[in-house]
């Protein structure tokens, strides 16, 4: 009987510490989900700025609006000098959020530039689904040409440093004609 009693006094010592934990991983899920809704304004931030600007004020930096035309490739996301001409903003629960604006293009300046040669991500225009000609007038391999004008590739990334240490990095993809 003293036996059974020591069982179940150890069952349950582990079934509270097992409530405890899921408890504490539930709590830390719903954090990090916290974050992500708040870097989210991040992204809207920015794109509201690309969807309001001329086109052709995109070709060089905006540093004010946290805008960079151009990507460094070797720079990632944990490289200081990826966030260099970041902005912030704040969320109504006083988050600070970091975000900053990549056009993929290798130099500032005109995405069709020839001297020097501006090497951008583009994509074709959608062309009407019914449409009888095709999205290029070329079928060579060592160029692209558009039906229409192309459209450039806008990376956003957003991040925030939660107060209990977490920290959530979210990137968005926007595609606009120059």
């Amino acid at each position: 009987m003293l036996i059974m009693l020591a069982v179940m006094m150890l069952s349950s010592i582990y079934l509270l510490r097992s409530t405890n934990s899921t408890t504490m991983t539930t709590s830390n899920l719903a954090y990090d989900s916290a974050l992500a809704k708040a870097a989210d304004l991040g992204l809207h931030t920015a794109f509201q700025f690309l969807a309001t600007q001329p086109k052709a004020a995109l070709v060089a930096d905006i540093p004010a609006a946290g805008y960079v035309a151009s990507m460094a490739p070797n720079r990632g996301v944990n490289h200081p000098d990826f966030w260099t001409g970041s902005t912030t903003v704040r969320d109504g629960a006083n988050n600070t959020v970091q975000y900053i604006i990549h056009r993929m293009c290798m130099l500032p300046g005109a995405y069709n530039a020839s001297a020097p040669a501006n090497n951008c991500t583009l994509t074709a225009a959608k062309q009407a689904v019914a449409s009888s000609t095709g999205l290029g007038d070329s079928l060579s391999t060592d160029r692209s040409e558009y039906a229409d004008m192309p459209e450039l590739h806008y990376v956003v990334t957003a991040r925030i440093y939660g107060a209990r240490g977490g920290n959530v990095v979210t990137q968005s993809v926007v595609m606009m004609g120059p």
